[in-house]
């Protein structure tokens, strides 16, 4: 009957389910984001090193990592380590890797992006006015690189939040993977309950991102000059 589908919802512990299998979504997500950051910070600052050797091996690295899809790092970790090294990954840790490395990666080019975009001429001021290396980068160098950086990370936040949803792919039981044991559960006798889970699952998945993409925007209007 109209609207059965979307009393399965609310049946039983079912929306308390779907928001457990958020809770591992964000915090698997929350978990690769914060490594992502610190990682990908000094692995930008070492991009800007003028050392071949040093170009030519985080070059591969990006571009390794921006050409192979996430859900075949995904295989390759889960299945392929586990199998190839005898390493007992579970799929969370194994999300969590792979997240890491891509949003690393990512996090990396920006840092080094946001280090190159600021003019050699400000240096020069910093040197003329007696500061040494360390707070030239303090001072000078950071500042203006975090006002450029903040912004463009937030954005990647969201972009690690929606790409997990790919974790169910190997076994992870997120808000996905719950939805859709529900729907199995309640397939013959409510058909139309894909629309209703699904379609929570949406706003769920919008209520975590939109306030996230709000505040990159606002920054980059605040700071973008």
């Amino acid at each position: 009957m109209p609207g059965s589908g979307l009393k399965v919802l609310f049946m039983g512990e079912n929306l308390k389910r779907i928001l457990e299998g958020l809770w591992v979504t964000v915090s698997i997500s929350l978990l690769a984001v914060v490594l992502s950051i610190i990682l990908g910070i000094f692995l930008g600052m070492i991009m800007t090193v003028k050392n071949p050797f040093v170009k030519v091996v985080t070059k591969i690295y990006l571009e390794f990592i921006r050409i192979m899809p996430q859900l075949v790092l995904l295989f390759l970790v889960y299945f392929g380590l586990t199998k190839s090294a005898g390493i007992n990954l579970t799929g969370e840790t194994s999300a969590v890797i792979v997240f890491t490395l891509w949003g690393t990666a990512e996090m990396g080019d920006l840092v080094r992006s946001a280090l190159i975009s600021i003019p050699p001429h400000q240096y020069e001021s910093g040197k003329a006015l007696g500061l040494d290396g360390m707070q030239i980068y303090r001072y000078i160098v950071v500042p203006q690189t975090l006002r450029r950086l903040i912004p463009l990370a937030i954005n990647l936040t969201t972009r690690m939040i929606k790409t997990t949803s790919l974790i169910v792919l190997i076994g992870v039981v997120e808000v996905l993977k719950v939805a859709q044991q529900i729907i199995e559960a309640n397939r013959y006798t409510v058909p139309d309950s894909a629309l209703w889970i699904y379609g929570a699952v949406f706003f769920l998945y919008f209520i975590v991102c939109w306030p996230i993409s709000l505040l990159a925007k606002r920054l980059e209007k605040i700071w973008g000059n």
